[in-house]
């Protein structure tokens, strides 16, 4: 099972939260973040950068079943 995460390039403000939580996932690429990996194995700390964002700019989806960022 893997998780494929999205971050909206409109909708960001490179924060850098996403990077600081997970490198290993995430990066500043100029003024806003990209996902360095697009799939990633289930892991809280994905939803924790997630719900951190700002801009809300990070989706992380699960099949078609939206997991993050949490209500």
């Amino acid at each position: 099972m893997s998780w494929t995460i999205e971050v909206d390039g409109g909708a960001c403000i490179g924060s850098g939260m996403c990077a600081s939580l997970m490198p290993e996932v995430f990066e500043l690429d100029g003024a806003t973040a990209r996902a360095v990996a697009g799939n990633v194995g289930p892991d809280e700390t994905v939803l924790d950068a997630a719900d951190s964002c700002p801009a809300m700019a990070i989706t992380v989806r699960d099949g078609a079943e939206v997991v993050g960022p949490r209500p």
